[in-house]
C-alpha cells in the first residue's frame, strides 16, 4: 500500500521502495484502534471542528435520524446448508481433537453432507415428491445423531460439553431448534421444516446478521446503519450505530441519543420518521422539553371504508365525533380507552355501510399518545408543519454519503467491526464537510 499508492506516502511523508508495515501490522493497528474506541474519538472531533468552523458553539443540538440496510457479508443458506455447514465445523474440530483428517473422520461415520460438495445432493432425494423435504431433513438430523453418539462414546459428556467441541455442537443444536419442529404427521416422531420464527439465524459465517425489513415490499439481509445528523450543519454525522436487521427501528433511537449527550449536547428537537416514533427514550426525553418532528400514524384505509382519522377526537373533553355529527364519550372498555358507537342507534346514518360491518358497533381506539398524535396531524395539514418535516430530507443526503464511503455491503462479519467500519465512514464522510465550511469560510 505504502510501497505502491502515492496518496499515502503523501500522507505519511514516506518515499520508500518497500512498505513502511506489513498487512500484520495494519491489522493490530486496526483492532486496537476497535477495542479503544478510537474512531468514536475521531468522529467526536470532526462534529467538534465542524461546529466550530460552521460557527456554532453552543451545545443546543436539533438531530435528524434515519436508518439504510447494510447488507451482510456472510452468505444466506437455507435450513439445509446451514444445519450440514455446522455439522462439517463440528466435523473439522472434532477431527483436529483426535488427530485426524475431516474426511477421514467424515467417511467412517457415513456423513455424506460433510464429504460431498452440496449439502442436498448428499441427502439423495427425489424433490420432486411430496415428502422429500421431510425426508430429507430426517436423513440430515440422522446423520448429527451418529456424530453426536461418536463424539459421547470417544470424549465423554464432560469433554463434549466444553470447548472447543461444545461451542461447535451448541451451533448445531440452535440451528436445529430455530430452523425444525416435530412432524405430526409422521408416524416415527420425525421432524420438519419451521415455518417462520423470530431472530432466526441465517449464515454460519456471519452469526450476527439477520433477515430486515425496510418497508413491506423492501426486504434485506444484513444489518440496519441508524444515523444521526446535526440539523443545523447537514449533512454532519453525530452519531451512527448499527443493529441486526430484524430489529425494530425504534430500538435505534436510545444509543443515538445517548451518542449526542455523551458529546456534551443537550438534544432540544429531534426529526425522524415514523419507525421511530414509538421509542420509550424518544418520549422520555419529550417529557422533559424535547421537541419531535414526525408523521403521526397512519391508520389503513380498506377501499372507501372510514377509518380513525375521519373521526374528530378531542382527547381533552374526551369526546369523539363520527363523520355524520354523532358524538360518543372515550370511556374504558377491556381496560383500554374507546369510543363506542352502538349498531342500533346509527340504523339510519347514510354512512353506514362504509362505517361498520354486519350488526356490530363501530369501536374507535384511542392510543394512549392519542393527543400528541392529534397534534402531529394538525401540524401536518399546514404549510409550516410540512415545511418542518422537509427538513429531514438532509439526513438522507447523509446516509448517501455514508454509504458512497462505507458501500452498500458489509466489508467485515458481525456487528464490532462493521459498526467500527461506519464509524471510521462516517469521520471520512464528516471531513467533506468540514472541507466545504473550511472553503465557504
Amino acid at each position: 500500500m505504502t510501497a505502491v499508492d502515492r496518496r499515502w506516502q503523501m500522507i505519511l511523508d514516506y518515499s520508500g521502495d518497500e512498505p513502511a508495515f506489513s498487512q500484520g501490522t495494519v491489522f493490530n493497528f486496526r483492532e486496537r484502534a476497535r477495542r479503544h474506541g478510537f474512531l468514536q474519538v475521531l468522529l467526536d472531533h470532526t462534529v467538534e471542528l465542524a461546529r466550530e468552523t460552521g460557527g456554532f458553539s453552543h451545545k443546543r443540538l436539533r438531530v435528524l435520524l434515519d436508518s439504510s440496510p447494510l447488507l451482510g457479508a456472510g452468505r444466506v443458506e437455507d435450513s439445509f446448508n446451514l444445519i450440514g455447514r455446522a455439522v462439517g465445523q463440528l466435523v473439522k474440530v472434532a477431527a483436529k481433537e483426535v488427530g485426524r483428517k475431516p474426511a477421514d473422520l467424515a467417511d467412517e461415520l457415513g456423513l455424506t453432507v460433510v464429504s460431498a460438495k452440496s449439502v442436498k445432493a448428499a441427502l439423495d432425494v427425489d424433490w420432486r415428491l411430496p415428502d422429500a423435504r421431510n425426508e430429507a431433513l430426517n436423513a440430515l438430523l440422522g446423520q448429527f445423531e451418529v456424530l453426536r453418539s461418536w463424539l459421547t462414546q470417544q470424549f465423554g459428556k464432560e469433554q463434549v460439553a466444553g470447548p472447543p467441541i461444545g461451542e461447535a455442537l451448541a451451533t448445531v443444536e440452535r440451528l436445529i431448534e430455530q430452523d425444525t419442529e416435530p412432524d405430526p404427521d409422521s408416524p416415527s416422531g420425525g421432524a420438519r421444516i419451521r415455518q417462520g420464527g423470530t431472530n432466526r439465524r441465517i449464515s454460519i459465517a456471519d452469526p450476527e446478521m439477520r433477515h430486515g425489513r425496510k418497508s413491506k415490499t423492501r426486504v434485506f439481509s444484513g444489518y440496519k446503519r441508524h444515523v444521526s445528523v446535526d440539523a443545523d450543519l447537514a449533512p454532519l454525522i453525530v452519531g451512527v450505530h448499527l443493529e441486526p436487521g430484524n430489529i425494530r427501528e425504534y430500538e435505534g433511537a436510545q444509543p443515538l441519543l445517548e451518542d449526542a449527550e455523551r458529546q456534551g449536547f443537550a438534544v432540544t428537537e429531534a426529526h425522524f420518521d415514523r419507525g421511530y416514533l414509538v421509542s420509550e427514550a424518544i418520549h422520555e426525553r419529550r417529557g422533559r422539553g424535547l421537541r419531535i418532528v414526525s408523521k403521526p400514524p397512519t391508520p389503513p384505509r380498506t377501499g372507501d371504508r372510514l377509518n380513525k382519522s375521519d373521526f374528530d377526537i378531542d382527547v381533552a373533553l374526551g369526546l369523539v365525533t363520527c363523520p355524520s355529527g354523532r358524538t360518543e364519550a372515550i370511556r374504558k372498555h377491556r381496560k383500554q380507552p374507546v369510543a363506542i358507537f352502538p349498531a342500533e342507534k346509527c340504523g339510519q346514518c347514510q354512512l353506514l355501510s362504509r362505517c361498520q360491518t354486519g350488526k356490530r358497533d363501530r369501536v374507535v381506539t384511542i392510543h394512549p399518545r392519542e393527543e400528541l398524535y392529534q397534534q402531529m396531524a394538525k401540524d401536518l395539514s399546514t404549510p409550516e408543519g410540512r415545511e418542518r418535516r422537509r427538513a429531514r430530507v438532509a439526513v438522507e443526503h447523509a446516509l448517501a454519503r455514508l454509504g458512497g464511503v462505507q458501500g452498500r455491503r458489509a466489508r467485515y462479519f458481525g456487528i464490532a467491526k462493521n459498526q467500527f467500519h461506519a464509524t471510521a465512514s462516517a469521520v471520512v464522510a464528516n471531513c467533506f464537510v468540514v472541507n466545504g465550511l473550511l472553503e465557504a469560510a
